[in-house]
């Protein structure tokens, strides 16, 4: 997954021809924060997630997007709660949370239902064996 930073379009333009000549071959998602970002890729095979930072943007999204069905979002740990995965689930096929970088809060995450977790620390996760089923 490539997270798109900055407000510019430019960016996602530039993106999007430089994955052009691989994209029969390979699967790719974006992500990004400026969700007008994502514009560019409708109409590709390229996934999009939005990316949620704010209550704010929780409620915007919870609103803009009630009546379609997302690829994905993704929204900060610090806003995951039951209450806002479950809305969320209601507009997305895939939620995801970051930056998940400890093991406890990254097991609550998956508790809560996120599909997939965002992390700077792979390697501790894994070392926390986060990821095995329940026993």
């Amino acid at each position: 997954m490539l997270d798109l930073k900055g407000p510019r379009k430019q960016l996602a333009e530039r993106v999007l021809v430089a994955l052009e000549p691989y994209l029969a071959e390979r699967r790719f998602t974006v992500s990004a924060r400026w969700w007008r970002l994502l514009e560019p890729f409708a109409g590709t095979p390229v996934g999009r997630v939005y990316s949620i930072g704010s209550a704010r943007q929780v409620r915007f999204a919870l609103r803009r997007f009630a009546n379609e069905t997302l690829e994905g979002v993704s929204i900060h740990e610090r806003l995951a709660d039951k209450e806002t995965i479950v809305a969320l689930r209601e507009i997305a096929e895939v939620v995801m949370a970051w930056p998940v970088n400890e093991a406890a809060r990254a097991r609550s995450l998956l508790r809560l239902g996120v599909d997939g977790l965002i992390t700077d620390d792979a390697e501790a996760l894994t070392r926390a064996r986060v990821l095995e089923p329940a026993s």
